[in-house]
This record gives C-alpha cells, sequence and structure tokens, in this order.
C-alpha cells in the first residue's frame, strides 16, 4: 500500500524524557503537530498532555524533591527560550522568565529542587551570563552571579549546590571548563591548555572534587575521563577508536552511563563506578540498533529512561534498570498507521574521496530499485560540525516509497570520526568537502541501480551551503538541488547572524577581518550564474542562526540568470521547520518539484 506525504509526517516521536521523583516521566511528544509535554505514570499506558501550545517545547525537566517541571519555550522558532514551571497536582502553570529578546539556556535544578541555574544574554545580547533563580521568583528576582564574556553554559550544581559547573565554546570544537564558587562568586579555570580541545558532557563526581567527561585532550577522539579538580589532572577510563558521547554520572548511586559513537550507530554502557577510575560493568540494556542519548536518572540513580531510534524505529522512550539491564519501552509514538516492516534499513559504506580518501555514507536503496533507472537524493546534513546518523526519518521512508534512492555522505569535516577529520574543511579547504560530494556523484554513477541522470543535491543549513556549491562547481552533474535554511554567501551570513554565535562560525569558516576575500570567493552566490538545474529555496523568516536574507538574494540572483526557482518562506518558522502543516507544506512541494523536474 502507498502512503501520501502528510500519513509519513504524521509518524510521531517521543523524545527528551524526565524521571520524576514520583518515578513517572515527562517526555516531549509532537502528537498535536509540535512537540508538547506528556507525561506517564508507567509504561505502555495512555499518556496525559501536560503543555498546550501552539508553539514548540525545546525541553522538560523534572523537579528533583516534587511533582513539577520546568520546560523551555521560543515563539516562531527564534530560539529565544523563556521557561515555565508546572505543577502536576494542581496543573498550575508560572512563567518563570519574562525577556523575550533574550536566550536562556537552561542549566539545571538544585539538589534540593528549590532553585535552578540558566545561562542568558539579557545584559549583552553577544554573551551570555550566568544566573540562579529561586523556584518560585520571579524573572526579576533571578541572581545574576557571573558576568560572561563568551558563549557561556550551565553544567549543573555540585553535590553540595555551593558551585556551577560551567562551559564556554570559543568553537564547536574548543570549550573550556569553570568552576563558579557561588558564594565567594569566583570563577576557577579547571582545564587550561593549548590549541582546540573539547571538554563535553561533563558530570560532577560524587563527592564533587572530580569531573568526569569526555574530552580529545591528547587524543584525535574524544575519551570517557576523570579530571581531579585539586590537581587538574586528566586520567583515561575509556579510550578507543571511536568518540565516546553521552556520559551520565548519578552521584548517590555511582551509576555511570556512556555511549560510544561507533560509525554513527549508538554503543551504550551501564558500570558502576567503584573507585576514582575503575568501573564494573553491568547488563547490557535492549535498545533499538541506532542511535540512543539523552541519559536521564530517576532520583536515586536505580533506573534512567533514554530515547532510542532506529532506520525502522521512529523516536520512543525506554526506561532501563541500571543493575540488571531490565529494559521497559515506555512510550508508543504512532507510526500513522504505516507498517514497521515497511521501512527500509540503510547500508552503510564507504567511497574514496579526490584525495584517496575514504568517506563514510549512508545508502537506501527502494524495495525493488529498478537497474540504471533509480532516482537519487543526495541528502547532505548540516553543522558542519554534525553527522548524519542512522536515526528514523519519515521524509527518507517517504521517498523511498516513491522511488528515490537516498545517498547520506558524512563529508570531510563531518564530527564523529575524530579530531583531525572535523578539520580537514577548516577555512582554506572548505572546497574539498565539497569535492568529495562530487566523489560521491562518481560512486553514484557506478552504482548498478542508479539513473545518473537524475540525481537531487538537498540539504539545510550549512548542508544549504553544500547543495548551492555543488550546484556552481558540478553544475553539469545535477538533475535539480533543494536548499533548506542555507548559507549563500559567508560573508552576509557572518554579518548577519546572530551576535552570540558568530565568533563560533568564524572560528570554522574565517573571520570577516582576516579571510573577507576568501569567503567570498568561496560563497555559491558569487558564481549562482553557473547553475543549470532548477532550483528549491526554503527559509523560515524568524531564523536566528542563517538570516532569512540568505535565501532571498540566492533565489533571486539564480532566477535572473533564467534557472528555474521555487521559493516558500515560512513567516512562524525559524532555522527548519517545526510545525506540523508547515512542514506538511514544505514537503509537498518538495515532492512536487521532484515530480516535475526529475
Amino acid at each position: 500500500m502507498v502512503f501520501d506525504i502528510e500519513r509519513y509526517l504524521n509518524v510521531r516521536s517521543a523524545y527528551g524524557a524526565s524521571i520524576g521523583p514520583g518515578g513517572e516521566i515527562a517526555f516531549l511528544m509532537d502528537t498535536t503537530g509540535v512537540p508538547q509535554v506528556w507525561t506517564l505514570d508507567s509504561p505502555g499506558t495512555w499518556p496525559e498532555q501536560r503543555t498546550f501550545g501552539d508553539e514548540r517545547v525545546t525541553f522538560v525537566d523534572f523537579s528533583p524533591t516534587r511533582p513539577e517541571f520546568v520546560f523551555g519555550m521560543d515563539e516562531g522558532g527564534n530560539e529565544r527560550t523563556q521557561f515555565h514551571r508546572y505543577d502536576l497536582d494542581s496543573g498550575a502553570l508560572e512563567s518563570l522568565t519574562d525577556n523575550p529578546e533574550a536566550k536562556h539556556r537552561w542549566g539545571g535544578w538544585s539538589h534540593d529542587g528549590e532553585r535552578f541555574a540558566f545561562a542568558a544574554n539579557r545584559r549583552d545580547r553577544s554573551v551570555f551570563d550566568v544566573y540562579v533563580q529561586d523556584r518560585d521568583a520571579t524573572s526579576e528576582e533571578a541572581d545574576l552571579v557571573h558576568e560572561g564574556e563568551g558563549w557561556l553554559t550551565v553544567g549543573g550544581f555540585s553535590p553540595a549546590d555551593d558551585r556551577l559547573l560551567v562551559s564556554e565554546a570559543h568553537s564547536s570544537f574548543d570549550q573550556d571548563l569553570y568552576v563558579l564558587d557561588l558564594e565567594l562568586g569566583e570563577l576557577e579555570h579547571v582545564t587550561p591548555h593549548e590549541g582546540s580541545v573539547r571538554y563535553g558532557s561533563a558530570n560532577w563526581g560524587p563527592d564533587g572534587e572530580a569531573l568526569y567527561l569526555a574530552t580529545d585532550e591528547g587524543s584525535d577522539t574524544l575519551s570517557l575521563c576523570r579530571l581531579d579538580l585539586d590537581s587538574r589532572e586528566i586520567e583515561s577510563i575509556v579510550d578507543d577508536e571511536w568518540n565516546v558521547g553521552d556520559v551520565a554520572l548519578d552521584e548517590d548511586s555511582n551509576h555511570l552511563v556512556y555511549t560510544r559513537n561507533v560509525d554513527g550507530y549508538t554503543d551504550l554502557t551501564v558500570a558502576e563506578l567503584e573507585r576514582e577510575t575503575d568501573l564494573r560493568e553491568l547488563p547490557a540494556p535492549d535498545l533499538p540498533t541506532g542511535v540512543v542519548g539523552g541519559v536521564s536518572f530517576d532520583t536515586d540513580g536505580k533506573r534512567f529512561a533514554v530515547t532510542a531510534t532506529g532506520r525502522r524505529a521512529n523516536a520512543n522512550v525506554y526506561v532501563i534498570d541500571a543493575e540488571t539491564g531490565d529494559t521497559r519501552q515506555w512510550t508508543r509514538a504512532p507510526t500513522a498507521g504505516i507498517p514497521i516492516e515497511s521501512f527500509i534499513e540503510s547500508e552503510l559504506l564507504r567511497y574514496e574521496s579526490f584525495d584517496g580518501r575514504e568517506i563514510p555514507a549512508y545508502l537506501s536503496l527502494p524495495a525493488d530499485a529498478p537497474e540504471g533507472e533509480t532516482p537519487v537524493i543526495v541528502d547532505i546534513h548540516g553543522g558542519p560540525e554534525s553527522q548524519r546518523r542512522p536515526s528514523f526519518a519519515a521524509l527518507t521512508q517517504y521517498f523511498l516509497d516513491r522511488g528515490f534512492a537516498v545517498f547520506e555522505p558524512n563529508v570531510r569535516g563531518s564530527s564523529g570520526y575524530g579530531k583531525a577529520y572535523t578539520h580537514l574543511d577548516d577555512v582554506e579547504k572548505r572546497m574539498d568537502s565539497v569535492a568529495d560530494i562530487e566523489a560521491g556523484m562518481n560512486w553514484l554513477h557506478d552504482h548498478p541501480a542508479v539513473d545518473p541522470d537524475r540525481i537531487v543535491a538537498m540539504g539545510g543549513s550549512y548542508g544549504g551551503f553544500m547543495v548551492l556549491a555543488a550546484l556552481t562547481e558540478y553544475p553539469d552533474l545535477w538533475a535539480a538541488g533543494i536548499d533548506i535554511v542555507g548559507i549563500a554567501d559567508f560573508t552576509t551570513f557572518l554579518e548577519n547572524t546572530g551576535s552570540w554565535r558568530r565568533e563560533l562560525r568564524e572560528a570554522e569558516y574565517g573571520s570577516l577581518e582576516d579571510d573577507r576575500e576568501f569567503l567570498e570567493s568561496v560563497s555559491p552566490l558569487g558564481n549562482i550564474e553557473r547553475v543549470e538545474a532548477p532550483l528549491f529555496v526554503l527559509h523560515g523568516e524568524n531564523d536566528p542562526r542563517v538570516p532569512v536574507s540568505e535565501a532571498r538574494q540566492v533565489a533571486e540572483k539564480a532566477e535572473k540568470t533564467g534557472v528555474p526557482v521555487e521559493t516558500l518562506f515560512f513567516a512562524d518558522e525559524g532555522h527548519g521547520f517545526t510545525k506540523l502543516e508547515n512542514r506538511i507544506e514544505a514537503y509537498t512541494r518538495i515532492a512536487d518539484f521532484l515530480n516535475e523536474h526529475v
């Protein structure tokens, strides 16, 4: 049976769970068309919807001591998240922040549930300060405990609630960690280093004298390590060829959960921290093959929740017994009546690029792909410090059902394959990643199922830049291009992106002051007259990351060259499309565009 695109886009996701003090879970699910907060008291029962907004909820976090949670919501995709508190017993909803022009970044509850911490750019839009606020205080009563000078994120209260862990990002691959003494107001730098080093997923140790984290200090990949706060010494606990991703340590039970990114697939390990760096491995949970993350312990550390998804499994929440590995699927996000067995698994492969480097990619083929007649969508991820992984994608399954193959390369610059690989596209090496796309095209041309005259480039954000760059660099290879919230010109992008993120993006792309001439030379907008394939440009008017002006200028200039150009702009979306009605319109238009031109 063939299902239309609206049916596929109604496949639901349940994710981002937090376990409450009574054992219930709160999680996000998009049943109403945008993610809202739902709760469950036991696995597999009917969930109760708790929030009813027209805008997306971005996170939910239960109080450790009360039947209440805090959730975040922005407006129209503008990413200026505000906090709200919901009481499960009374249903009362209270606004905790009232600064709609500022971004708020959640930093977690104190252990007694009396306070919470966060970072916000209220004082200066280009930097983030650290705040602590009483649970029942108003926004004006939040205490500014540290004035920042960059991109700060709060990593949680210490076991004694007297200190905060604070992270500062200099780029996507260079961070620093600090400990903020709340009584003295002193900020102690605990990760002095040279060069680019990542310190991610940091947790307080059980006694507050150490941090457990993932870092690539002295290594090409992220390792699970212990950082002693007195000596500043870092000792490796788990170190191998694959990146450690999530790290979660419960301070009371000493249960520790960490994940490894093994060629895109998640390997999750549960252990008990017996001594400072000694782990006793516990039974592994039974989870779908694919991507797992978002670890959240219950109040005594005996159970934890995760979100799991795979190519043939839409996202759902699972709760795991830490000691036994017993795994229960709590949520049953519906698949809109589409049989799970109809979903198609992807093949992990590698192809050789221009310099002999092996580029990892996923290829999904439709059932009974006709030899030499199968059209292909080359779906390019954003970032660029990101990675296409084998999670569920309803749109991919729709295109497979319609006879398209889907090819998803992790070109150089992608994360997940070590520090060196991520830096292979920095600044002057930018176009080497575009050359990886051409090499992927050459590989596809040799595939027996593929029709080389019907290959489409599609991507969002930085992936949108890659689409435009591929269309201008290799114009004769493409049947069509789809640019979603993409960068057309690096100079205008950097000039107009949010001030709070400009420095981080310049670390990746090059600076306006030092590299303007180079940035202009690699920007697709300057070569748009070379495009031969029909182009579809989609964008959200409220995008704070890649301004909508990027889409308008590339569409206008391409249209003047005589290329068929379609555009679609959403007044109530930002960097991507969240609302169901908008996603249906966007992807229906994309399907119609492909039907016409491919």
